[in-house]
């Protein structure tokens, strides 16, 4: 569905990334991980189309991103950016209602009701968005984000949700249901590319994990083969022992502090 070819982006003469090419494809979760000024917001925003690339190409369903206007854009995919500032005393309701309305939703005030139920806020239409918690606030912009993108397929088209850090700000207990229904929207068809810090959560909840270190992809692959000590290592700086649960199948990391590795 969404395809990077040799993709690079330049800023004051460094290269943020650098010749990446990547398919985010329907019905699988890709997560990227990697440190911090690794280059993966800027990976979303390009893929997203946020930002044009200054070589290389994206294409979605085989048109490429130029092609595409805005509201064409806005009915292929959903962004939750990393963090949002509101300036306006806008509601739940209000905030959740502006995805729908960029959808073309005949009732979307509806909508965004059903959607702030999907993500627990059932209850908080009239609650005023900037007197919210962090985490309640994020969730309202990912209520926002299904509002925009109800369906995963969609005359015959599958859609995307683009989640750049999804789980900050919220509990163990919420970080597990935004991403379940994240699992869920691909296994409906559709494709779903989120950027999470939390490497255990990234290798339960993903299908294909990338890591960016530099601006370049250095590892792809299934979590199981690419979570490795040697990768946590060379990427993180750290000491990363990872283990297997269950069955092999689903690896974990207990990272150790640089004063652990001296003692």
């Amino acid at each position: 569905m969404i395809e990077a070819i040799n993709v690079s982006i330049r800023r004051s003469g460094r290269l943020l990334i650098h010749g990446i090419s990547l398919a985010v494809t329907p019905g699988s979760v890709t997560a990227v991980i990697g440190p911090n000024g690794a280059g993966k917001s800027t990976l979303m925003k390009v893929l997203s189309g946020e930002m044009p690339p200054d070589e290389g190409s994206v294409s979605y369903n085989g048109r490429n991103l130029k092609q595409l206007s805005p509201i064409e854009l806005a009915a292929e995919r959903a962004v939750l950016p990393q963090s949002t500032v509101l300036s306006f005393p806008f509601t739940a309701l209000e905030v959740a209602r502006m995805g729908a309305v960029a959808y073309g939703d005949p009732d979307p005030a509806n909508s965004a009701r059903r959607a702030l139920a999907r993500v627990g806020l059932d209850g908080f239409e009239a609650r005023a968005y900037n007197a919210l918690s962090g985490g309640e606030q994020q969730r309202v912009q990912f209520a926002r984000v299904l509002a925009q993108v109800p369906a995963a397929v969609e005359n015959g088209k599958a859609r995307a949700l683009f989640l750049d850090e999804p789980t900050s700000s919220l509990d163990i207990g919420h970080q597990i249901a935004v991403l379940e229904i994240a699992r869920d929207f691909a296994r409906d068809g559709g494709a779903v590319l989120a950027i999470l810090h939390d490497l255990n959560l990234a290798a339960e909840f993903a299908d294909d994990l990338v890591v960016l270190s530099h601006g370049r992809v250095v590892a792809r692959g299934r979590p199981s083969e690419t979570l490795r000590d040697d990768v946590v290592s060379e990427v993180y700086g750290i000491r990363g022992t990872v283990g297997r649960i269950p069955n092999d199948r689903i690896p974990f990391v207990l990272p150790q502090s640089r004063i652990s590795q001296i003692e």
